[in-house]
């Protein structure tokens, strides 16, 4: 009997380091996403353009015909289609709170970036407000959903490391077309992650909560 709850004992401390654990990555995470999305503002120009590193970025490096392929990962039809795809994959597994979750968060992230963070800087491109990249925010926002919810860890990796390469792919191509300055898109990859894991962090102690 004792080794029992000597083994039980273990087991409860375990799961609670684990928690805890997880909950330092996810508060060092939304911190380092809003702490840069914050930054970023600071290196820009007093007349809101072109920073040194959007300058040295956007040099020349696509072509035009080139810019409008590498774009396409942040297309609102393509990330709808993703957004869809991925709230299939819960409801086909009956996962009904991750399949809400992964409809609800991106959308939430998107509008909070559209009506507060663009106003909020104010930086314009054009005749329309740069920063954070919408397009950015609503990518990274599916995807940093998708890996929030999904246990497989094989497959968290997997999205991170195609996120990136969209980043990667798009973040010229947009300087490229005149969409947006390369910082645009780093900050609504920042906020995009931070917004995301907090909502879903948000939406599980929701869930958690009305199961007690």
């Amino acid at each position: 009997m004792v080794r029992g709850h000597g083994g039980a004992h273990l087991r409860s401390r375990l799961s609670g380091d684990g928690r805890g654990s997880t909950t330092v990555v996810r508060v060092s995470a939304i911190g380092a996403g809003a702490a840069l999305t914050a930054a970023i503002p600071l290196t820009f120009p007093a007349n809101g353009g072109a920073s040194e590193l959007d300058a040295v970025v956007s040099e020349d490096t696509v072509s035009p015909g080139l810019a409008q392929a590498l774009v396409t990962p942040s297309n609102a039809p393509v990330v709808v289609a993703l957004l869809l795809a991925a709230c299939a994959w819960f409801a086909l597994r009956r996962q009904w709170w991750q399949a809400v979750t992964m409809l609800a968060v991106p959308e939430i992230a998107l509008a909070v970036n559209t009506w507060l963070l663009k106003p909020l800087w104010d930086r314009r491109l054009d005749d329309h407000l740069a920063y954070p990249s919408g397009h950015t925010v609503h990518l990274v926002a599916v995807a940093t959903t998708f890996a929030f919810l999904v246990t497989d860890y094989r497959i968290r990796v997997l999205v991170a490391a195609l996120t990136v390469l969209a980043l990667i792919a798009i973040t010229p191509a947009m300087a490229e077309l005149g969409y947006h300055h390369p910082t645009d898109v780093l900050g609504g990859a920042a906020a995009a992650a931070a917004m995301a894991i907090g909502l879903c962090w948000l939406s599980e102690a929701l869930r958690d909560r009305s199961s007690a």
